[in-house]
């Protein structure tokens, strides 16, 4: 390897570090001391019942553990949204598993806590996956609550899903094993099984001191809502539970018995690993958002086998379209090529860059894939699409709209994977979070923007310095680059992968190795969802 391969791995491998330092972080949700007290009142914490319950800890992936990051600093921050959500196996089942955090903030609702919430059912949704609620939250954080309370995106809706996803037949199981308190009640009771832990479980639409406030009456809490109550008198929940893990084991047993899943019927065979080695992709992958690379040996390390059949090889060569397997799935491929490529004419175009007959190849492919019936991975290292005069006239317009029109409507379940720049209007092109990825995930090379770093500094700095000149204000150069400067820091931090992935653009931030991992569940559980409408284009301008 040369001395370019070996600067770009250690690169990778120290943002990888730092990734690995922010997850072992948010997994101590609000510290140490607040986890002692957890185990102190005989309870486990959130992260420690998904272990129990999951078959193998090992074979599951995190849905947004990075969520809150660098968000309500001034409320004392938000690891992880206040909620840890896994999907994984219990007796044998794919199934998502949902619970609260109660170390933090004891549970409470963040803004962002909703939206976790509601993309783990969205995610149930589209692919009839049973979801397992594990609570202990002490409802809407009301500092905020005019950011979760009325809207559609916002804490009622969670209950409108229950309810949607009941009527779909998504089973839906609930343990409370610590506050469920105020509108937070309903979520329990409109799943199908409700389950409650003796002593430390209690459900309530408002608790003893509120109950004494508003109609006088003296009662404790466990009176009023704990187990014995709800199990016994109210009849509210199913199961009364000795401890969690008791609970937890009650889950199980009842997922043991569900039958089996409807399939999709996406084609699967022997898995197999790539040849090439899957620990080059931190050498291949360049350490400068700008360089050059071939895209083919980022896919060969990632494929079965690394055998990437391609279509159109030829043809609009700035995004690589072809059929490979992954983890024995069945896939087509829809990639970025970042290096610099000489079409038959003789021109050059850009890597990264879609062009007209990029787009167009892209279209077809799509077309061909949901035809079928093959889920579509998007890796994506994209800049926008090319700007010019010749690209106007040649209707790069026209041909970007198809390409976003295909993406839109297509039927098959997609994956996106942003290997680096993800910019403009190439984000939606390439299945950015707008266009329902079943799942998309970062790696920690990634950029997300409306455009570059560079560009958008120098952008903002025009319109700072004629602001500044309106004023009356000299600009001298001493100055402008001071301004720059600090303009570009503040842009890059919104560029990071972390400022998407703390706002759920990403569902996650990954190490490049577990990218094979997180596509073969993702298609696993897409498979449980059969296909219900035809592929439509719609109006397009040919």
């Amino acid at each position: 390897m040369d001395l370019k391969f070996n600067k770009n791995e250690d690169h990778n491998k120290l943002l990888l570090s730092t990734l690995k330092r922010k997850i072992s972080a948010v997994k101590l949700g609000g510290g140490k001391s607040r986890i002692e007290k957890q185990h102190a009142q005989g309870k486990m914490t959130a992260r420690e019942r998904i272990d129990y319950l999951l078959d193998d800890k090992s074979h599951s992936i995190e849905i947004g553990a990075l969520v809150g990051d660098g968000m309500y600093e001034e409320h004392g921050g938000c690891p992880s949204g206040g909620v840890v959500i896994k999907m994984g196996y219990v007796s044998g089942k794919q199934c998502l598993v949902v619970a609260n955090d109660a170390t933090v903030k004891a549970g409470a609702w963040f803004p962002i806590t909703g939206k976790k919430n509601l993309r783990a059912q969205e995610i149930a949704i589209e692919n009839r996956l049973p979801i397992i609620y594990l609570v202990d939250s002490a409802g809407v954080y009301l500092p905020l609550q005019d950011e979760i309370f009325p809207d559609k995106e916002h804490f009622g809706r969670i209950f409108r899903n229950n309810a949607i996803m009941s009527s779909m037949g998504i089973t839906q199981i609930a343990a409370v094993m610590g506050s469920c308190v105020a509108g937070g009640a309903y979520l329990p009771i409109m799943s199908d099984e409700a389950l409650i832990v003796d002593q430390t479980g209690s459900i309530f639409l408002a608790g003893s001191y509120l109950v004494k406030a508003a109609i006088g009456e003296n009662i404790d809490n466990e009176t009023l809502g704990g187990a014995t109550t709800h199990c016994e008198i109210s009849g509210v929940t199913d199961y009364k539970a000795k401890n969690d893990a008791d609970a937890l084991d009650k889950i199980k047993s009842i997922m043991d018995k569900m039958g089996d899943f409807d399939s999709a019927g996406y084609n699967r065979k022997k898995p197999l690993k790539p040849k090439a080695d899957e620990n080059e992709l931190f050498g291949l992958l360049p350490a400068s958002r700008t360089d050059q690379y071939d895209m083919t040996e980022i896919i060969k390390r990632l494929v079965d086998d690394s055998e990437f059949e391609e279509y159109k090889e030829g043809y609009g060569k700035t995004i690589l379209t072809g059929y490979a397997r992954i983890d024995g799935w069945a896939v087509g491929i829809v990639a970025n090529q970042r290096k610099v490529v000489k079409t038959k004419k003789g021109e050059m175009q850009f890597g990264g860059v879609i062009y007209s007959d990029s787009a167009d190849k892209a279209t077809r492919f799509i077309a061909n894939c949901n035809q079928k019936k093959i889920p579509l991975v998007f890796l994506q290292d994209v800049t926008g699409f090319m700007v010019g005069s010749k690209s106007e006239h040649g209707g790069i317009i026209k041909d970007g709209a198809k390409m976003v029109n295909a993406v839109s409507n297509s039927v098959v379940p997609k994956f996106t994977v942003v290997i680096g720049n993800s910019y403009g209007a190439g984000n939606y092109a390439m299945c950015g979070k707008a266009y329902d990825p079943r799942l998309i995930v970062a790696w920690p090379s990634a950029e997300l923007a409306v455009m570059g770093g560079n560009s958008a500094a120098k952008v903002l700095l025009q319109i700072e310095k004629a602001s500044l000149k309106k004023k009356g204000e000299t600009i001298t150069p001493e100055k402008e680059t001071k301004l720059f400067n600090k303009i570009k820091g503040r842009y890059d931090n919104q560029v990071s992968p972390y400022y998407a992935a703390a706002r759920l653009w990403t569902d996650a931030i990954i190490n490049p190795l577990e990218t094979r991992k997180w596509i073969s569940m993702g298609i696993e559980a897409a498979n449980h969802a059969p296909i219900e409408k035809d592929f439509n284009l719609g109006v397009i301008q040919t």
